[in-house]
């Protein structure tokens, strides 16, 4: 009789904006689960990432569920609120915590966020993330003061390029309780259609649109019609807050509504499967962030 055990459970990826958090996420799933830019507070939703192996670090098979977060800062609208709650429940009920911090600066802010992750009653685990662009002799000091902030273990790593990700995810899954499998081998997201959709369509405008654009962007899927086995339809309206801001999505004779509709096109027919009609709007909704109805049309409250 084998004495192989399964070992299961839930990480919350938490850290300020903009350290790498989704990026990591979509390195340990193996697929683009997390819409990502270099835009901070990219990430709105809570969102989960499954990845399932066999014959893991203790010899079990083994299944993760990443709890992604937005970033953690000091909520300005209601949306921030609603990002800042849905990191903080991400918490609640986790086997673990990984806490990820930007090797090329690693400030009050994060030392106040790993301060209060280093009181949670888990394994924790810090990533130092950004390696491949930070200097050795830059890096070298940072890690030696991180050494008593708590945690179980400290890995430098690159989410761009891999380094040390799989060491990161070995101890991850060494750290994880025996316990069910929680989602089929072939599930990698708890994400509907309809929303990766319309993630999909926001990352691009974050990539194409100038600095004072992306954080009054929404994405509202009106329609996904599967037509035929090789066709599907959206319609979609891209939220702005300023008429200037419209003008600016749409670009001159319409190029920049163009390259984003472009981009997120082929990203879609790749989720999904079949060539992608897609149909985009931009429409004007003043202080969106803070109306409880546009938040509720958008997905961004409960």
């Amino acid at each position: 009789m084998s004495d192989k055990k399964f070992r299961s459970g839930f990480v919350a990826i938490l850290g300020r904006p903009n350290v790498g958090k989704s990026s990591l996420m979509n390195r340990f799933v193996g697929e683009k689960v997390a819409i990502i830019s270099n835009h901070p507070q990219t990430t709105r939703n809570k969102l989960l990432g499954v990845s399932t192996g066999r014959s893991g670090p203790t010899g079990d098979d083994w299944q993760i569920v990443f709890v992604d977060t937005p970033g953690l800062h000091k909520p300005r609208t209601k949306l921030g609120e609603y990002m800042m709650k849905s990191a903080n429940d991400a918490r609640e009920g986790v086997d673990a915590v990984l806490c990820v911090v930007d090797g090329q600066h690693i400030g009050a802010g994060d030392m106040a966020v790993m301060q209060d992750i280093a009181k949670m009653n888990c394994p924790k685990f810090l990533a130092v993330n950004k390696i491949d662009i930070v200097p050795e002799e830059k890096l070298f000091p940072q890690l030696a003061r991180l050494h008593d902030c708590g945690f179980d273990q400290i890995v430098s790593t690159s989410a761009r390029t891999g380094e040390n990700v799989e060491l990161l995810l070995k101890l991850l899954i060494e750290a994880m309780p025996e316990g069910p499998k929680y989602f089929p081998d072939d599930m990698i997201t708890d994400q509907p259609e309809r929303v990766m959709c319309a993630e999909i369509i926001r990352e691009k405008a974050l990539r194409n649109l100038r600095d004072e654009v992306p954080h009054g962007v929404g994405v509202e899927m009106l329609q996904i019609q599967k037509i035929s086995d090789t066709l599907t339809e959206i319609h979609a309206n891209i939220y702005c807050e300023k008429a200037s801001h419209k003008s600016i999505i749409i670009g001159k004779q319409g190029s920049m509504l163009r390259t984003i509709g472009s981009e997120a096109r082929a990203d879609i027919e790749r989720l999904l499967g079949t060539k992608v009609n897609l149909k985009l709007w931009v429409k004007v909704r003043e202080d969106w962030r803070n109306r409880a109805g546009d938040l509720r049309a958008l997905g961004y409250e409960e």
